[in-house]
């Protein structure tokens, strides 16, 4: 998916990111799409800080971290019910 024309690396390590925590929360693999989600949130940070988006990037990453939030948000083992009955 090609949002903004050739894209920079960052934007391509963003997506590449955004791909595995998709990923594994179609396959439910609860640990892994939260971890993944972690590092997205630490790897937008830096790149916010590093200033290596442009504004229409970094409206559209912000703007994805908040939609994988919500999904993920009690998208966790602890949080699962059982639904067996022994």
């Amino acid at each position: 998916m090609t949002l903004f024309g050739k894209k920079a690396n960052a934007a391509r390590e963003l997506d590449e990111k955004l791909e595995r925590i998709q990923m594994n929360f179609e396959n439910n693999y609860k640990d892994a799409a939260q971890l993944n989600l972690k590092e997205f949130e630490s790897l937008l940070g830096t790149f916010l800080e590093e200033g290596k988006l442009s504004e229409k990037q970094k409206a559209y990453y912000e703007r994805q971290l908040a939609d994988c939030e919500a999904r993920l948000e009690n998208f966790t083992h602890k949080d699962q019910k059982p639904t067996w009955v022994p």
